[in-house]
């Protein structure tokens, strides 16, 4: 049971939901679209790679089922509960994925994630993209957005800072990884920061 707040929520319900999902332009190259049935390859050839899957505990074993989560952001954007984008160039192959999940609207907070296949790493998609979709939750009235990576992974931590993220601090033995559990480090960005 869900019990009404005494302040108005940060973000309508019905706002997200009355129209699509956004796609993102960042720059001259990048696009953010919501993933697509012929994604379904690529996406799960991503969660072979061994650093994904380090960071990732959740991953799909077949197409079949990476086409039951495309089903599920689809449901997730439709319930004002999560976005998952495809971060490509051009509209075309996906790069990596950037998610804003967790969305609580009466808040004004949201939970960002992401991953970037190997053959794009180290081209700022992932910072990028996360300034792009981190601007767009913002304009779009939420007001706090977090992100949480293992003390461990460095390139997250970049992705983070790169893209506006400022550290707040570490979440002890948070996480559970392949290799047993992790520190968190935990970023924000909030409205008002540059």
């Amino acid at each position: 049971m869900r019990f009404p707040l005494s302040t108005p929520p940060a973000i309508p319900a019905g706002t997200l939901a009355s129209g699509p999902q956004p796609t993102l332009a960042v720059g001259d190259d990048l696009v953010l679209r919501p993933w697509q049935g012929s994604d379904a390859s690529a996406f799960l050839a991503a969660y072979q790679d061994p650093e994904i899957r380090r960071w990732h505990t959740r991953r799909p074993d077949s197409e079949d089922q990476v086409r039951d989560w495309f089903a599920y952001y689809r449901q997730a954007w439709r319930q004002e509960t999560a976005a998952s984008w495809a971060m490509t160039y051009g509209g075309g192959e996906p790069l990596g994925r950037m998610v804003l999940g967790a969305m609580d609207l009466g808040d004004g907070v949201a939970v960002c994630a992401y991953w970037v296949a190997p053959a794009a790493r180290g081209a700022g998609v992932a910072s990028r993209s996360l300034r792009a979709v981190s601007d767009w939750a913002l304009g779009a009235g939420f007001h706090r957005l977090e992100l949480d990576h293992s003390t461990r992974n460095q390139a997250s931590c970049r992705v983070a800072v790169k893209a506006g993220f400022r550290a707040e601090g570490t979440r002890r033995n948070a996480a559970v990884h392949p290799d047993g559990r992790h520190d968190m480090h935990l970023h924000a960005r909030v409205r008002g920061d540059a």
